[in-house]
């Protein structure tokens, strides 16, 4: 028998497959995870952001399968707030200089413990919270010293997808993929 099963991205260790079975919240970063990572800054002072629609069908078909999502970001942003609500997400915790603590009231509001809980990052900051997490994920594109700390690193950057990887990967542990519901919003 082999140590790794085929998933739509590539193979993946049947260790990361148990733990991904029992998750019952992932928590994204966003800039760097749901966008890919630039910032765009209008002469008027406005701020732009691009998300992938791979990535909102995946947080979709999640939340219709009865698994949480959250996001957990440093950075204060309406657009952000604007997408979450969009895609149905309802944790959403911004301007966190020290992401721990979010993730901790994450868990007790949600009466879950880090072994039900997996994190995608992209740098140095998330790393406290990948740590405590059953499952920490680095998107392809992450801070080097990220990926090397990593359980799981996406075949998918940052903004292009990642997201919907971890998404499909976390149903195909619970044997849901195939019937997976999502919309691409």
């Amino acid at each position: 028998m082999s140590d790794y099963t085929d998933t739509p991205y590539g193979p993946v260790a049947n260790q990361i497959l148990t733990l991904a079975a029992k998750i019952q919240l992932l928590v994204c970063d966003v800039d760097g995870v749901l966008s890919d990572g630039r910032i765009y800054m209008g002469n008027a002072g406005e701020e732009l952001k691009t998300f992938h629609t791979h990535d909102g069908f995946g947080i979709k078909a999640l939340l219709n399968a009865g698994i949480d999502v959250a996001v957990i970001t440093g950075r204060n942003s309406q657009i952000v707030q604007r997408r979450m609500q969009a895609l149905g997400v309802q944790h959403i915790y911004q301007g966190q200089g020290n992401k721990l603590p979010a993730f901790e009231d994450l868990l007790d509001k949600l009466d879950l413990m880090a072994s039900q809980a997996a994190y995608i990052g992209d740098d140095v900051i998330d790393l406290p919270v990948m740590h405590s997490a059953a499952l920490g994920i680095a998107v392809a594109n992450a801070h080097p010293s990220v990926l090397q700390q990593a359980d799981l690193v996406t075949r998918t950057r940052g903004g292009e997808g990642a997201v919907r990887e971890v998404c499909d990967l976390l149903l195909q542990a619970r044997g849901q993929l195939e019937s997976a519901q999502g919309t691409s919003v």
